[in-house]
């Protein structure tokens, strides 16, 4: 059913409900993580280096908007685990190159599971008609974030 033009939705109004939903929605996935003693800062700087692959120690920083300081904790965290390693710049030597190890895309691939079953649980107990709602959502959504 056609709402009236008295009741639609504004778009700042609709701006405010969806950043308000997707931020909720965000934050209850990012708990749903396998138990470890990873903190959220080194889970995300992992999947930063997972998704975008080799940085610079500054370009993650910019990434995870964390100044460089900060962001040295974190990488030494997860090297000491073996998470993540340093290699050479290739063209400047004062400079190096963090990727995820082998052991690091597992613990990614492990947070992902878990953070993609908890979803499909959630999702399991819509209606059809609602996840085919949230479908056509979540294609206006990519779209949106490409603009």
């Amino acid at each position: 059913m056609e709402r009236s033009v008295a009741e639609r939705v504004t778009a700042e109004q609709l701006a405010i409900s969806l950043r308000e939903s997707i931020t909720r929605l965000n934050r209850r996935v990012r708990q749903a993580r396998p138990v470890g003693d990873l903190t959220f800062s080194q889970l995300s700087a992992l999947t930063s280096l997972q998704l975008a692959g080799a940085l610079t120690p500054r370009e993650l920083a910019d990434i995870e908007r964390v100044q460089p300081p900060t962001m040295t904790k974190i990488v030494g965290k997860l090297e000491e685990r073996g998470l993540v390693a340093r290699t050479p710049h290739p063209t400047d030597r004062r400079q190096v190159i963090l990727a995820a190890t082998e052991e690091g895309r597992a613990v990614y691939t492990q947070f992902e599971k878990a953070r993609n079953e908890w979803l499909a649980l959630q999702l399991a107990e819509l209606t059809p008609d609602e996840r085919d709602t949230l479908e056509r959502a979540a294609q206006i959504l990519q779209q949106v974030a490409r603009n």
